[in-house]
């Protein structure tokens, strides 16, 4: 298995960290760079940042739902009584 991949030229240390991963893990055996391969695909799952939430929005489902008329009445006693 060869891995293709850029090295950041934005910082050395950067740079370093990455040709030194790329250099260790292509003296593994292909079992284990997809060992590798998978550990970092569970690391980039894991630690996806956070989406931000879409701003609620007041009266957008006006109307779609109701209360009824004697939502505040007391329940008829065969309601406790469980005999409705």
């Amino acid at each position: 298995m060869r891995l293709n991949m850029m090295v950041s030229t934005t910082d050395g240390t950067q740079s370093v960290i990455d040709q030194s991963v790329i250099d260790k893990l292509q003296q593994l055996p292909a079992a284990q760079q997809q060992q590798v391969l998978d550990y970092i695909e569970f690391l980039a799952q894991k630690y996806i940042p956070p989406k931000t939430k879409k701003p609620r929005v007041a009266g957008l489902h006006k109307g779609m739902g109701w209360i009824a008329d004697d939502f505040n009445e007391p329940l008829p006693p065969e309601y406790w009584s469980g005999q409705a």
